[in-house]
């Protein structure tokens, strides 16, 4: 017989070893992020030191040549962006889970799901190429000058979706059968079973899909920079060019010194700082949800 140091452990060991290697590689996570957010906060003191936070919401533009720095532009277009991706992919996601679920049959749900798998692995560059090649001028045809607020909407709508989509079926795949058989028995149709006990046994993980969504989003930049037009100015509609805090850290941090290399560590924390906000809106809708 071969002994191992397994053998020797108890169940009650096993789970002790099991609870501290999780909380280990939970501790190794947080302090990544620790690091990340204090890097940030250093490079970014500067800026802070000499220009202060208002002038980068009142200053007349950005232009560091010129020593303005206005980076409210690069918020609402990042923000616009989002939420219109957001819009867009969150009842396209989950009809789509929906119709793998619980209509499609099993052949055709199949290849659905290979196919929303598919979208999820493509490299955003690619995205970008696409939307640069195919989408910007269908844009510019309907109202020039084609590279847009609604181009970058319509690409991350698309690069978002499969991550809400097969998260959403995921959650719905783990609803206890036991309800849908309760409500079955109950006599209740399948549209009625769907809203009235799937969706609300679902709505934790449908709410996860969607944050994690929108977080790519906020920090997509490839694909954004190649289809938003990269033109700093707060949008009026749907077809003015804009660029987001990302795709300016993209263009400029290559040739950025001084305090403009500084202000760009701004933009890096300011986007830090939606996320948390994200995550922290979340988590307290969250919390109402369960506990109100």
């Amino acid at each position: 017989m071969i002994w191992s140091r397994s053998t020797f452990l108890s169940p009650s060991n096993r789970d002790r070893l099991l609870v501290w290697t999780l909380r280990g590689a939970a501790g190794i996570a947080g302090l990544i992020l620790l690091f990340i957010v204090a890097f940030l906060i250093l490079e970014a003191l500067p800026a802070l030191r000499t220009l202060g936070l208002i002038r980068f919401v009142t200053d007349p533009s950005w232009h560091p040549g010129e020593e303005f720095y206005l980076m409210l532009p690069m918020m609402w277009g990042t923000l616009f962006a989002t939420l219109g991706a957001v819009v867009l992919a969150t009842p396209l996601g989950l009809l789509s889970a929906l119709f793998c679920r619980w209509y499609a049959p099993k052949p055709i749900a199949r290849t659905y799901r290979r196919f929303i798998e598919l979208l999820g692995g493509i490299p955003s560059v690619v995205y970008g190429f696409w939307g640069l090649v195919v989408l910007v001028p269908m844009i510019s045809r309907l109202h020039p000058p084609g590279p847009s607020l609604l181009a970058g909407i319509v690409i991350l709508t698309i690069m978002i979706l499969p991550t809400i989509a097969l998260l959403a079926d995921a959650s719905l795949a783990k609803v206890p059968q036991e309800y849908i058989r309760g409500a079955a028995a109950l006599g209740l149709g399948r549209w009625a079973i769907i809203r009235g006990v799937v969706i609300p046994a679902a709505k934790s993980g449908l709410f996860t899909g969607v944050i994690l969504g929108t977080g790519r989003a906020i920090g997509e930049t490839m694909a954004v920079l190649m289809v938003c037009g990269n033109v700093v100015q707060t949008p009026q509609s749907l077809f003015d060019p804009i660029r987001t805090l990302t795709a300016n850290i993209a263009l400029e941090m290559a040739y950025a010194l001084g305090d403009h290399r500084s202000a760009l560590f701004v933009s890096g924390l300011v986007l830090v700082g939606m996320i948390l906000t994200l995550v922290s809106s979340a988590e307290w809708i969250s919390r109402g949800r369960i506990y109100g």
